[in-house]
């Protein structure tokens, strides 16, 4: 699949006369928790020719191909991801910690990482990641059966929550490096009965929902909750994003 994805890649690049500047996997196979039918997110940011941004006239910022059940591939323009950048967009930030990079020859990603702890805002990260936790386990965990996938669409983001409650620093992408927020040796035993099951079982599988779990996220959420607002949210200036954008626009 990997030789595909490079493939499709190239064509992107071609038809769209774009200059792709990083891709990566972004979901459950780089978090850690993929499925064996999991498809391939592919996402990644790409620069068009320098005369391209200075027209009058808008220019598209995401391109993509046509969604099936094995490849989900699009990215986004180097202007629209820089500006996401600067507002702190968690999304963005985990693309840039990916472990399966399919592109990353330009120097793009590492100037970005270099700006990740300094343009990073703990309270706008921690709110993105609390809300998607409790919305999951309040939508997605309270029926009598549940989807397996869905526990892990409910801790990580809940795990990255207090990671920078804790912390107070760029949270990781990868769920083994979240778990080391967790010191109770029973939510660690429910967790890898979990991702043993998910190791065998399709997207759709059911099961009936683990009560410990519930409850580490219930008042996990709750304490993440209660001290968000006294996390920094600072102003952030764009100048060095502008700088990175004009440097990759003229290659």
């Amino acid at each position: 699949m990997t030789e595909t994805i490079f493939q499709k890649l190239l064509e992107l690049e071609q038809s769209e006369k774009i200059k792709i500047l990083y891709a990566c996997e972004s979901g459950s196979r780089a978090w850690g928790f993929a499925s064996p039918d999991s498809d391939f997110d592919v996402r990644f940011i790409y620069a068009r020719p320098v005369n391209d941004y200075l027209g009058i006239t808008d220019i598209p910022d995401n391109v993509g191909l046509p969604v099936n059940e094995v490849l989900d591939i699009g990215g986004w323009d180097i202007k629209k991801a820089l500006k996401l950048f600067l507002k702190s967009n968690s999304t963005l930030y985990e693309w840039l910690q990916s472990p399966i990079v399919y592109r990353g020859e330009s120097t793009f990603a590492n100037d970005l990482h270099k700006l990740m702890s300094e343009y990073f805002s703990l309270r706008s990260g921690a709110n993105h990641y609390l809300s998607m936790a409790h919305n999951t386990l309040r939508d997605d965990l309270q029926s009598e059966q549940v989807k397996l996938k869905r526990y892990f669409y409910a801790l990580r983001p809940a795990l990255a929550c207090l990671w920078i409650v804790e912390k107070q620093s760029v949270p990781p992408m990868e769920f083994q490096h979240l778990r080391v927020m967790i010191s109770d040796n029973k939510i660690q035993n429910a967790i890898d009965e979990l991702l043993e099951r998910k190791k065998l079982a399709d997207e759709k599988a059911m099961i009936t929902p683990v009560p410990l779990l519930n409850q580490w996220l219930s008042d996990t959420l709750d304490l993440c909750k209660a001290r968000i607002p006294m996390l920094p949210s600072e102003k952030k200036y764009p100048d060095q994003l502008n700088n990175i954008f004009r440097k990759y626009i003229q290659q």
